[in-house]
């Protein structure tokens, strides 16, 4: 026998057999679409159970948001059987034109793919697959549909949820849903057609967690394609979970208010919790009611009007706005000159208004008096020393050391940087350093002179609401923070790691001292500016800002922390166009402080002030500080 001529021949029989196995098998699953849509069809077998989004609760243990039962009547167009046009739109309450169109959008939304094997344009849609035929039916209108759908085979009813806000509030933090593209859909298998997804604030950045995980049902079908019963009794289904309930350090009634508020105004209220870095109130006015939009019609109706409204209720000033932070930014100044050495809490400095413009007031002998009157000049000269220490003979190279010096310490107090906050669209502002100058003016070209205006927090610095708010929450801490943020736990877990890390300015604890018996001389004592902050029975500690605005009348700024005993609120308040910060921005802040910490509001007076003010189109005035 020719063993060895036996083995070729047996070599060549395997590998000639293996070719044709793995040419039939790329031929099946590259070329030939029937085949995959063959095995589509087979999943199509297996339903998807879609779970309701998690719950969010505020942190009184209110719900902020919520499901709603609402349908989705489907269709597979495989099972449709002499499908009645006009029995079919009459059920509906449409006409048969209407009915033949949605089938129509229903395949061209699908789209179509350009097949390079066979060279040709496929379409997305398979008639195995069930697709929405009308959305987002309410219990009653389905209620009335169902009982007629077993005449018009491949219609059938699936139930769904939507988004319900028990509070007409916190528009701008909750975000919305909206349906997936098919790019996310080839993105992430988790969606399918249809699905809804988290487009804006914490629906967004909680998606993965929010919208919990999908369960399997197996079905056996009949010849006719009708699922007779579950497959081996269940034993390979999996049960939908609900997305895990998240908690807030938000107060929804807070919230709600501060929104009341700011009716008839543009600006922003940020409130934070100074010990966990919890955002307590976050207010963008305009704002607009969160159910406005839920599901396809509202948003289709609403979505449009709100971007084309001149208020931009939109837009999300306190993480986007990037303002000049005005004489609020006094305060930053004071706590660097009393850590470079080159102040003391007792020191002293004229007001000269030939240096700069300033209101009438007495000299101030001291710190806490300078923040008290606010008094530009005195700020002035505290910022030249900050920046013109000496360390250089050439004054331009000395005030590039000092400026840069003066940058790492704004910087370390959370400003000219994004915060890794959990709600999207944050701006970092503007702090300029030396490459900043150097770009406009040349190197070794500019000194304090130049630059003066950012003294007073004016010029080139730019911060955001959620900044001010932080500043505050910063000195009512002495010097630490941690990163505001929304979230205090995912289910029972606790918020995400970066939000229990604290953060150091570069100021020690003990020059916080001065500052804020400042800020509690700005409230309570003869020549303060924000006297109208002040709360029956609780200390408040503020600052006024008048931020200046080439474009018209100037914004109004205060920020403030109290009890100044054990600060438990850190705020900040911007109202575009209001002019002095001492006149609305800091009753304002009062109002808020007061609700928080006492849950109601005693002072009925000002509250009406407040609330009844229309300063969307107030008239130029002086500014103060």
């Amino acid at each position: 026998m020719n063993l060895e001529g036996r083995k070729y021949v047996i070599l060549v029989f395997i590998l000639l057999v293996g070719s044709i196995y793995l040419t039939r098998l790329f031929f099946m699953q590259v070329v030939d679409d029937q085949w995959k849509l063959r095995a589509q069809e087979i999943a199509e077998k297996r339903k998807e159970i879609t779970p309701p989004r998690g719950v969010i609760y505020d942190r009184n243990g209110k719900k902020v948001v919520t499901n709603k039962s609402y349908y989705n009547l489907m269709v597979r167009e495989e099972e449709i059987v002499d499908l009645d046009t006009a029995a079919f739109a009459e059920l509906l309450g449409w006409t048969v034109e209407k009915v033949k169109n949605r089938f129509y959008q229903i395949k061209k939304g699908e789209g179509r793919y350009y097949n390079k094997n066979t060279k040709k344009w496929q379409d997305n849609y398979q008639k195995q697959r069930a697709y929405p035929f009308i959305k987002e039916l309410s219990i009653e209108e389905i209620t009335r549909i169902a009982p007629h759908l077993e005449r018009f085979p491949g219609f059938f009813e699936d139930l769904t949820s939507m988004r319900s806000y028990p509070f007409a509030g916190g528009a701008n933090i909750f975000g919305y849903l909206n349906e997936v593209s098919r790019e996310e859909v080839e993105e992430d298998h988790f969606y399918r057609g249809g699905d809804l997804i988290g487009r804006a604030g914490l629906e967004r950045f909680y998606e993965k967690e929010l919208r919990g995980q999908k369960g399997i049902k197996y079905v056996v079908t009949s010849a006719m394609n009708n699922a007779i019963e579950s497959y081996a009794n269940g034993k390979y289904d999996t049960m939908a979970k609900q997305g895990p309930a998240l908690t807030l350090g938000l107060d929804i009634q807070l919230q709600v208010y501060g929104e009341m508020l700011m009716q008839n105004k543009r600006g922003c209220i940020v409130a934070i919790e100074p010990k966990t870095g919890e955002i307590l109130a976050m207010v963008s006015a305009p704002s607009f009611d969160p159910n406005l939009m839920v599901g396809r019609k509202n948003i289709n109706e609403n979505y449009s009007k709100l971007v084309l409204d001149e208020g931009k209720p939109l837009y999300p000033r306190p993480l986007a706005a990037e303002y000049p932070p005005g004489s609020i930014f006094k305060l930053l100044q004071s706590l660097i000159g009393l850590q470079e050495g080159v102040i003391t809490p007792q020191s002293g400095f004229p007001c000269t208004k030939s240096m700069v413009g300033c209101h009438n007031h007495p000299g101030a002998g001291n710190l806490p008096d300078g923040i008290k009157y606010s008094c530009n000049p005195y700020f002035y000269y505290v910022m030249r020393r900050i920046i013109q220490q000496g360390k250089k003979k050439s004054m331009f190279a000395d005030a590039e050391i000092g400026l840069n010096n003066w940058y790492d310490y704004i910087l370390s107090f959370g400003l000219g940087q994004e915060f890794e906050t959990d709600v999207t669209g944050m701006r970092p502002g503007l702090i300029p350093n030396s490459a900043y100058y150097d770009k406009w003016y040349g190197h070794n070209t500019w000194a304090f002179s130049t630059i003066r205006s950012i003294s007073i927090g004016q010029g080139e610095v730019k911060v955001t609401p959620l900044q001010m708010a932080n500043i505050a929450a910063i000195i009512a801490n002495k010097g630490w923070y941690y990163t505001p943020h929304f979230v205090r736990s995912i289910g029972n877990k606790g918020s995400l790691p970066q939000f229990k890390k604290k953060h150091y300015s570069k100021v020690d604890p003990i020059h916080f001292e001065p500052i804020i018996e400042g800020m509690r001389r700005v409230t309570y004592e003869a020549g303060g500016t924000g006297k109208k902050a002040a709360v029956e029975g609780i200390t408040v500690c503020g600052k006024t800002g008048t931020a200046q605005n080439p474009h018209g009348e100037d914004h109004s700024v205060f920020i403030a922390m109290a009890p100044m005993e054990n600060p438990k609120i850190a705020i900040a308040v911007f109202i575009e166009n209001a002019g002095f910060g001492g006149v609305w921005a800091a009753p304002m802040a009062s109002l808020m402080i007061e609700k928080y910490l006492k849950k109601k509001v005693k002072d009925k007076e000002k509250e009406n002030y407040v609330k009844n003010a229309n300063l969307l189109n107030v008239k130029k005035r002086p500014s103060k500080h």
